[in-house]
């Protein structure tokens, strides 16, 4: 079977599935599924037979996961979602990550409030891990503006790297039995202490599986008095931090990638601290490719001016064929695409839901 692209595109009613030949010419959709609910996290998983997973969270109905077996023609329910053991006194209000483990049926996922589960049978039944979910810390952790959410999984041998809003960064060496606050560099711009040893208000967290010990961050940053602290990067597996966001037009924004053939090329997506928006109205992704060392501004095909996109922390992801594409979503509906590496860029479509999350997959 030829390669083909898959983008799932999770919104405010529903998810959607659109598909192309590796050539990108042209996309068809389907969807929506779990039609009218908002969708924060969706995975696209190769091991073996391709399986598409998304959450589909409900106030009034509950948390719930799909999952297709063919790639987004048809979801089902898996038997159940994570959920808080009786008497916790917290209960799961949305499902904000979805990640593989490290086997073919593990899954892990992260919630809010932030507290991570994990699944040995294809997402049917759960357990909570104990060792972050019950961490000395949890119960002080605070909510950001979009909740309590843990929202990034980055899994490496036995590390394990979450990101937590706001809670901060947390790194495993254990394979996720014990957790520690590493937060040394990042920091915080909302509260007395500008380094505090957690309670950052980490917005995204992307790394490289060929050079594991880089990490690169999007924090909460667009704070005057404590310039430069929105984008970071770590060279000794997330122990410590420090700031690559000289040369961008604002270190606010929410998401970060990494170039899937080059552990030097990064792309974040800058907005107005204020309007959380595109700096000047003119939309735009930065790439840099030294490692943040200097950025250079990707905007042909985008309009020029009074334009207002926010894209959020999961909204944007790259492809990994040789001349790789990358994809945003943003909460106006628009799904843009940018070929090799966001030289040009075109809108796919135009006329979406409000945009959470976009993921990509080669299959």
């Amino acid at each position: 079977m030829a390669e083909r692209v898959i983008l799932c595109i999770g919104t405010k009613k529903g998810l959607f599935v659109a598909e192309a030949a590796k050539g990108r010419r042209r996309f068809e959709m389907r969807g929506p599924f779990g039609s009218g609910v908002e969708v924060y996290a969706a995975l696209i998983d190769r091991r073996g037979s391709p399986r598409i997973y998304a959450s589909s969270c409900n106030a009034f109905f509950g948390m719930k996961i799909l999952r297709s077996n063919d790639l987004g023609r048809k979801f089902k329910e898996t038997k159940s979602a994570p959920a808080f053991p009786e008497n916790d006194g917290r209960a799961v209000a949305n499902i904000w990550s979805l990640e593989t483990g490290k086997t073919k049926k593990e899954l892990w996922c992260g919630v809010e409030p932030a507290a991570l589960f994990r699944s040995n049978d294809y997402g049917n039944t759960w357990e909570m891990i104990l060792g972050i979910s019950n961490h000395d810390h949890a119960r002080q952790w605070h909510p950001g503006n979009g909740g309590l959410c843990m929202h990034t999984i980055l899994r490496d041998g036995n590390r394990v790297h979450l990101g937590i809003s706001t809670g901060g960064h947390y790194l495993s060496e254990d394979g996720g039995q014990t957790f520690a606050a590493a937060n040394e560099g990042i920091g915080a711009g909302f509260v007395p202490d500008p380094y505090p040893e957690f309670g950052q208000c980490v917005h995204k967290i992307a790394g490289h599986p060929d050079v594991p010990g880089r990490l690169y961050m999007q924090n909460h940053g667009g704070w005057e008095e404590r310039p430069g602290i929105g984008v970071l990067r770590s060279d000794d597996h997330g122990h410590t931090w420090y700031s690559i966001a000289k040369g961008l037009p604002s270190d606010f924004g929410f998401p970060i990638i990494v170039h899937p053939h080059d552990p030097d090329t990064v792309f974040v997506m800058p907005l107005d601290p204020m309007t959380r928006t595109c700096p000047d109205a003119a939309p735009a992704v930065w790439r840099s490719e030294n490692g943040g060392s200097s950025w250079k501004r990707l905007a042909k095909g985008f309009p020029r001016k009074e334009t207002f996109f926010t894209v959020l922390r999961d909204g944007m992801d790259i492809d990994d064929l040789k001349k790789p594409a990358l994809y945003f979503g943003t909460t106006t509906g628009q799904l843009w695409m940018g070929r090799d590496g966001g030289e040009e860029w075109t809108c796919l479509f135009d006329a979406l839901p409000p945009i959470n999350c976009v993921k990509v997959a080669v299959v």
